[in-house]
């Protein structure tokens, strides 16, 4: 009989409460236990795991290493899946590996090359994937010659951070003066260049942004699995169009993923993000990890998750195919339970209550479910 298997997630997406749910139904049929970390003790993994601690605030790199070298050893993690401070846990591989633990993430190189986006578009646009043209910019001066170029060039510009993750940071730059009219309905994306420039000429510190034309839809993120022969062993596009989104297998998006991932060593899971700029795909970002939305990927009959476990253990999984291509879907909130708390004391009157009490209902928290359109 085969013996379980140790997985730790820490400090990560709500959404990989999926994931978990994914390693436990796998295929195999073998025992999976999921410890989980975060610093929010609100969140749904810690819930969803076998164990759970909350992460001390405030380790450095350094210190968080150390930090999961303990957790490892004292919960006999076999597969450690790194978010967090994922760099600086990567560069100790071999110490992860003499306490038995085997990190799922790239080697330290492949994670420096996507860290930060010049550098990531220098590297790819070398290897012969097309990127969107883009200005680095540190100063109101720098952002206002690069917005003018791309306006120049019918362009609408837009900015984000040179490194950071998701959409965090990211604008659009319009022409119009700030009014009421942001002011109403939901926040947007849109900020005044006014605006931008004052707040960068009265700033203390420089930015580090990518400036960018505005690329349009549909947006394809390319999940990859990729062994440490830098051979992919799945290549799946999940498109975005709206609220509409559905999987791809066209070469004109998994060809430069796996260009990507096989050609900088994307060892294990990553996601490659694509956008259109005129009639062209165009490489939008690289992540160094399992995407949050990885899990739907099963409506294509596949467990990904799973097939990384398993290369991370040295059990070779071969190129998988997906038996199909899901129908078209759209994303909705679900309800997820969440851990008891301690609430604080509160002030209670002494006088005997009115109703008969009542056990009070669980905590639920929203989490992304994918049902078909």
């Amino acid at each position: 009989m085969l013996s379980r298997v140790r997985v730790w997630l820490n400090r990560t997406y709500a959404e990989n409460v999926f994931f978990m749910d994914q390693l436990r139904r796998n295929p195999s049929a073998r025992a999976v236990e999921i410890h989980a970390t975060h610093g929010d003790a609100d969140s749904p993994v810690l819930a969803a795991a076998d164990t759970a601690e909350l992460e001390p605030e405030g380790l450095s790199p350094a210190a968080y290493v150390e930090f999961a070298l303990d957790q490892c050893q004292r919960r006999g993690i076999d597969v450690f899946v790194p978010r967090l401070h994922q760099a600086a846990i990567v560069a100790h591989r071999a110490d992860f590996a003499a306490i038995g633990t085997a990190l799922l993430a790239p080697p330290p190189e492949a994670v420096a090359v996507f860290h930060d986006k010049v550098v990531a578009y220098e590297a790819v646009q070398a290897v012969g994937v097309p990127v969107p043209p883009w200005w680095r910019v540190r100063t109101a001066d720098e952002l206002v010659a690069a917005v003018e170029e791309l306006e120049a060039g019918g362009h609408k510009a837009c900015f984000k951070p040179a490194s950071g993750a998701g959409g965090v940071g990211f604008r659009v730059i319009t022409r119009a003066p700030f009014s009421l009219a942001q002011l109403n309905g939901f926040p947007s994306p849109y900020v005044s260049l006014d605006t931008v420039v004052e707040a960068l000429e009265q700033a203390d510190e420089q930015v580090d942004w990518l400036v960018m034309p505005r690329l349009e839809q549909p947006e394809v993120s390319v999940d990859t699995l990729t062994g440490t022969d830098n051979r992919v062993r799945l290549a799946i596009g999940r498109t975005k169009n709206g609220r509409r989104r559905g999987f791809t297998q066209h070469e004109q998006w998994l060809e430069p993923a796996r260009l990507i991932a096989e050609g900088f060593g994307l060892h294990y899971l990553s996601n490659i993000q694509f956008r259109m700029f005129g009639d062209r795909p165009v490489l939008m970002d690289v992540n160094t990890r399992p995407a949050g939305g990885l899990h739907q990927l099963s409506l294509c009959g596949v467990n990904v998750p799973w097939a990384a476990v398993q290369l991370a253990l040295g059990e070779d999984t071969g190129v998988i195919e997906p038996p199909f291509l899901g129908q078209d879907y759209t994303v909705v909130s679900g309800l997820r339970q969440l851990r008891p708390v301690s609430v604080p004391h509160q002030r209670v009157e002494e006088v005997e209550p009115l109703l008969q009490s009542v056990p009070a209902p669980a905590p639920v928290v929203g989490a992304a479910q994918a049902l078909p359109l």
